[in-house]
């Protein structure tokens, strides 16, 4: 990330609890960089793993990342997640997360679009992309389940997206925290994600903390856990 020269007399009349904050991303450092790492290297790994990640992040929406990961190594132990029909999933989800019958359908849905007998593999189409964002716009487009944010959470989760905001509440709330954003947006549009987005990327430069970093030191700090 670029140096920006600011003073820290400027940092601190811009933002809030920049100290803090940095001293904070310090004693984490170290395993973020792990984290990050263990997320570039799933990037690198077999078709499966990628699709497995693209389910979790259509089951964490509106779901917490603990029960989503549990629910997805759950429908691979019972060999649904790759043969099960959309009504055996949804059954096997109805109280692991929230919207089962949608998430059955979005899952079954997207093995159908990534699959060998599909139009495409997963990862090739993603490599095709000049930047995140273009793979981003792609994945709301064509992945059911998936808006900005869940596309951001993937592509983050798999060393593709570092650049990406994922705006969860975790995240917004740590953004107001800093004087980022004033206040929680009433609704969550498009173009509010992208101005969000924007200032959290201004913010990442200025405090000079990498965007992934930052969403692992906000997430870790609300949940107790550097995790996904």
């Amino acid at each position: 990330m670029a140096r920006t020269g600011l003073p820290s007399e400027s940092l601190k009349a811009r933002y809030r609890d920049v100290d803090d904050l940095r001293a904070e991303y310090a004693s984490k450092r170290s395993a973020i960089e792990r984290r990050l790492e263990d997320f570039r290297r799933i990037g690198r790994t077999e078709e499966e793993r990628l699709f497995e990640e693209l389910c979790f992040c259509i089951l964490a929406a509106q779901t917490g990342a603990r029960r989503s990961d549990a629910a997805i190594a759950a429908l691979r132990d019972a060999d649904l997640l790759w043969s099960g029909e959309s009504s055996d999933i949804a059954s096997f989800l109805r109280h692991r997360t929230r919207f089962h019958n949608h998430k059955a359908a979005f899952i079954v849905h997207a093995r159908e679009r990534f699959s060998t007998d599909g139009d495409g593999r997963l990862a090739t189409t993603l490599g095709s992309f000049a930047s995140s964002k273009d793979a981003r716009t792609w994945l709301v487009r064509e992945v059911d389940g998936l808006g900005l944010k869940e596309a951001s959470h993937f592509l983050r989760n798999t060393g593709r997206g570092e650049d990406l905001a994922i705006l969860d509440r975790h995240i917004l709330r740590n953004l107001i925290r800093h004087g980022v954003i004033r206040r929680l947006p009433a609704t969550l549009t498009a173009k509010r994600y992208l101005e969000i987005e924007s200032r959290m990327e201004r913010f990442a430069r200025d405090v000079e903390i990498p965007m992934a970093a930052l969403d692992l030191v906000f997430w870790s700090r609300e949940t107790g856990e550097i995790f996904k």
